[in-house]
C-alpha cells in the first residue's frame, strides 16, 4: 500500500463520517492513516457524529430499530455531501442497504470471535447457576441460553468502555463482547477466554471494517479499491447473503461465519429463538469466487433444518 495505483484522478480531500465512540474513532483513524499513506497529497479528515444507536441506551437494539440506528446519520452525511465515505464495523451494517449506497471496500479481518470478559471467572464453564452474563446481542443471548441454560442472561447496552465499567461496578458477573474491539483498543488483557465458533458462532461480518460510499460516486470506489481485502470480502459477502436471505433487515438471533480454505469457503450458520429452545444449524463448503451463491445455499439448508418455523415464531 505504499504507492497508489495509476488512475485517471487522485483525491485532493476525503472526509470520513464516523461515530464518536472510542472504537469507532479508532476504526476511522485507521482508515484515515491508510488513505494518507496511499495518497500523501490528499487531505483526509474525520467528521464525528452521534447516531440514534448511541443515544438510545435503555432498551435492547432489537426493540428500537436494530443496528441500522448506527449508520443512518452517517449515510445522511454521504447524501448531503458532508462526507465522502463512512467507516463501519461490518457487523453493524444492515444486510439490506438502500440503493443509493454501496460497500466499496472491506478491510482485513481482526479476530472474528466473541470474547468472555469477567473479573471473577475464567470461562463460561466456571460460572455457577444464576450467575449474570451481560450481552447486547440476540445472537449471543440465544447461544448462551442453548448451551448454558442455568445462567442469567441480561441486556447490556452502551459503547465498549461503558460496558466494561458496568462489569467493573459489579452489575454483571461476566460480559460477552467482540474480541476485535477489545484487541483494537489495546484491551486484550481483559479477555479471559476466546469463545470458539462452535460455542458462539460470530455475527455476519464480525471483525471486519467496511467502507461505505454513494453508489453514484464511482471515483470514490476507485480511491478505496486498494483498501479492499479480497479474502475477507468473500467471507463477509457469503455471511451477509445468509443473513439477508433469512432475516433481511430484521433483528433475529442469527450467526454466519465463513473461513477461506484455498479457493473454497467453509460457511457455517444458525438461526435460533432468543431463549435457545429451538436452533437450526447448517454448514456448507463452496467456491470462494461466488460467495453470495454459497450464502443462499446455506440459507436454504437452514430452512430445511427449521429456520422458517423459528422465524415465523419470532413474528407471532
Amino acid at each position: 500500500m505504499s504507492t497508489a495505483p495509476e488512475r485517471t484522478s487522485t483525491p485532493q480531500r476525503i472526509v470520513i463520517a464516523t461515530r464518536e465512540s472510542r472504537l469507532a474513532l479508532w476504526q476511522a483513524e485507521h482508515v484515515r492513516d491508510l488513505l494518507r499513506e496511499l495518497y500523501p497529497a490528499c487531505q483526509v479528515e474525520l467528521l464525528g457524529m452521534t447516531t440514534r444507536g448511541d443515544q438510545i441506551l435503555d432498551r435492547p437494539l432489537a426493540k428500537v430499530g436494530g443496528k441500522g440506528l448506527f449508520v443512518k446519520e452517517l449515510e445522511t452525511a454521504l447524501l448531503d455531501g458532508s462526507a465522502d465515505i463512512a467507516v463501519h464495523s461490518m457487523k453493524d451494517v444492515p444486510m439490506v442497504m438502500a440503493r443509493e449506497f454501496a460497500l466499496v471496500a472491506i478491510g482485513p479481518r481482526e479476530v472474528p470471535v466473541d470474547a468472555f470478559v469477567s473479573n471473577r471467572y475464567g470461562g463460561l464453564a466456571e460460572m455457577p447457576p444464576g450467575a449474570v452474563v451481560g450481552t447486547s446481542s440476540l445472537r449471543r443471548e440465544s447461544q448462551l441460553h442453548a448451551r448454558h441454560p442455568y445462567l442469567a442472561v441480561t441486556s447490556l447496552r452502551g459503547n465498549l468502555d461503558t460496558r466494561l465499567r458496568k462489569l467493573d461496578a459489579g452489575d454483571y458477573d461476566a460480559i460477552i463482547l467482540a474480541a476485535a474491539g477489545l484487541t483494537r483498543l489495546g484491551l486484550g488483557e481483559r479477555i479471559r477466554a476466546l469463545l470458539p465458533p462452535e460455542e458462539s458462532l460470530p455475527a455476519a461480518g464480525q471483525g471486519a471494517l467496511g467502507i461505505e460510499a454513494l453508489a453514484a460516486r464511482p471515483e470514490v470506489a476507485a480511491w478505496m479499491a486498494p483498501l479492499n481485502d479480497p479474502a475477507t470480502a468473500a467471507c463477509v459477502r457469503a455471511e451477509r447473503a445468509v443473513s439477508r436471505a433469512l432475516a433481511g433487515s430484521c433483528e433475529v438471533p442469527l450467526g454466519a461465519y465463513a473461513q477461506l480454505r484455498g479457493d473454497r469457503l467453509w460457511l457455517r450458520g444458525f438461526v435460533a429463538r432468543p431463549d435457545g429452545g429451538r436452533v437450526a444449524r447448517a454448514e456448507l463448503e463452496g467456491e470462494a469466487a461466488d460467495p453470495e451463491a454459497l450464502g443462499l445455499a446455506l440459507a436454504e439448508a437452514l430452512r430445511r433444518d427449521g429456520a422458517d418455523e423459528i422465524l415465523a415464531s419470532l413474528e407471532a
